[in-house]
């Protein structure tokens, strides 16, 4: 049983309410709100309430998927949570607070920063490619592979006809993951310019912040209506059934924090993972372990 409540509590239908499908638009989600959830401190209340009900489940849940890669033939699925929103939207409070209770053994977390000049030199789907997480780990992707055409289109840095084909090229990168067992989670953190705004003050009036400040966060503000579209665009082509993405209102990190581990427990508890059968006698084992004493 869990905890008696007064109030509603957050749901996963209210997550799924959250998928990009047919007929959805950027322009129609309200960053500053808080859906399946009053977007006030009751709200927060809430929130704060309930975030920590399923952590022991989660825990032990991410044990199993990695007792299975170390059984066996090591053969084991993989999740791999996707976090993209522009400069400032959360996707580090996301990591941090979300996986707070699981094994770090368990977790692979990379940050796809500008590439490098041997990581221009492969094809886009490379570096995804190269960092995928072992299996029976739970990878948390700080951007990703979506930034060929988000980035690379706004600013121009690879010509459009290219762009055009990266689309189905994702879509398809993506199915085969799914074959192999890795189950995607993609998460658009969706914040709006003001809420911005606020956060990178913050950042310069906090000396303890500056370190996470860049000076080109300011010129790409210049730039909003440019990502908000090339968001707009990618998230409409790359949403499919097998592999969903989630447009997540994020002015509001308490919200969009609870959206991601509720998302991560349903991935979860989809695998409906068993611990590993002993390859060994027990009773055997135990005898022997007796005899030592």
């Amino acid at each position: 049983m869990g905890k008696k409540r007064k109030h509603r509590h957050f749901t996963l239908d209210d997550a799924h309410a959250l998928k990009v499908g047919e007929g959805w638009r950027l322009s129609h989600v309200d960053a500053d709100s808080t859906p399946g959830l009053p977007n006030n401190g009751k709200g927060k209340e809430i929130a704060a309430d309930q975030f920590d009900d399923h952590d022991e489940e989660i825990a032990e849940l991410q044990e199993r998927m990695y007792a299975a890669s170390r059984s066996g033939d090591g053969t084991a699925p993989t999740i791999i949570i996707v976090l993209q929103g522009m400069d400032t939207s959360g996707k580090g409070g996301v990591i941090r607070h979300v996986l707070k209770g699981v094994d770090p053994q368990g977790v692979e977390v990379f940050s796809f920063g500008r590439p490098t000049e041997e990581e221009k030199r492969h094809d886009f789907l490379h570096r995804p490619r190269i960092r995928m997480p072992k299996p029976g780990r739970i990878g948390m992707w700080d951007r990703s592979h979506y930034e060929a055409v988000l980035v690379e289109k706004v600013k121009e840095l690879t010509p459009l006809d290219e762009i055009e084909g990266r689309y189905d090229r994702i879509v398809e990168f993506e199915n085969e993951l799914a074959a192999q067992g890795v189950h995607l989670i993609k998460v658009m953190l969706h914040i709006d310019p003001d809420e911005q705004y606020e956060r990178l003050m913050e950042r310069l009036e906090r000396s303890d912040k500056h370190w996470k400040f860049d000076v080109g966060d300011i010129a790409d503000r210049a730039l909003w209506d440019d990502y908000q579209a090339a968001y707009d665009e990618a998230l409409r082509r790359t949403s499919t059934e097998t592999n969903p993405w989630y447009c997540v209102p994020a002015n509001h990190k308490w919200y969009s924090r609870l959206v991601v581990k509720g998302l991560l427990l349903e991935a979860l508890r989809g695998l409906e993972l068993e611990w590993p059968v002993a390859e060994f006698d027990v009773e055997d084992a135990k005898k022997k372990l007796e005899a030592t004493k």
